[in-house]
């Protein structure tokens, strides 16, 4: 299993990156090395095929939009793991996820997901918390 995590800073131990496609470092996990590295690509489509080429198999994000799941469905084989929407640090959250504590994600969570990343635009968007968009399929 190798993991990709967007995060904050080059250092040991940064905080978790919300925004996926314009993290400036990845943390990659595999047998439980951590490496940082920075990120290469513009936008979150080319970071999922720089993940594809590095072999992640598991992202953990806080938010993410549209674009980059296609690119991580047509890929097929990643799984997207939400590390919530709270501030975290990296080690915090990697052992969060070895408890199995961190939800992973379906079609469903993600338009949840997405539909919240989009809505950091519009400052409406906290009174309508409840209802899960049932008024726009697209």
């Amino acid at each position: 299993m190798k993991i990709a995590i967007p995060v904050k800073m080059n250092r040991e131990n940064p905080a978790v990156a919300p925004l996926f496609g314009k993290a400036k470092w990845f943390a990659f996990i595999e047998h439980g090395n951590v490496e940082i590295k920075a990120n290469p690509a513009q936008g979150g489509q080319a970071v999922i095929r720089w993940f594809a080429d590095e072999g992640v198999d598991t992202v953990i994000m806080q938010e993410m939009g549209i674009s980059p799941y296609q690119m991580i469905q047509a890929h097929g084989g990643m799984k997207l793991y939400h590390s919530g929407f709270e501030r975290i640090l990296l080690s915090d959250l990697i052992k969060k996820f070895a408890d199995g504590e961190l939800e992973m994600l379906d079609d469903a969570k993600m338009q949840e997901i997405i539909k919240h990343h989009e809505g950091r635009h519009s400052h409406d968007d906290h009174h309508h918390e409840h209802e899960h968009g049932h008024h726009h399929h697209h």
